[in-house]
């Protein structure tokens, strides 16, 4: 695959991750940084990077753990 189109899919999944601690609110925040998350993970296959697919899978667990978590208890207040 093409170097550049490497390097720009790490890009964009650090200026999503940057987006993402202007998010106001936990669940845009989390939400966000998952997305991000997913794209390092694909930046990490394809660059054969085992650390930051294990971290990055781990972080895209957490978030989504307190994304329904989150989800629920907005459900149960209404």
């Amino acid at each position: 695959m093409n170097p550049f189109l490497i390097d720009s899919i790490g890009y964009i999944a650090l200026v999503i991750n940057l987006y993402s601690m202007s998010a106001k609110g936990e669940y845009k925040l989390r939400l966000i940084s998952l997305i991000a998350n997913t794209g390092y993970i694909l930046y990490g296959v394809l660059i054969s990077a085992t650390p930051i697919i294990v971290g990055c899978t781990i972080a895209v667990l957490l978030h989504s753990y307190h994304i329904r978590r989150l989800r629920i208890n907005k459900n149960s207040n209404d």
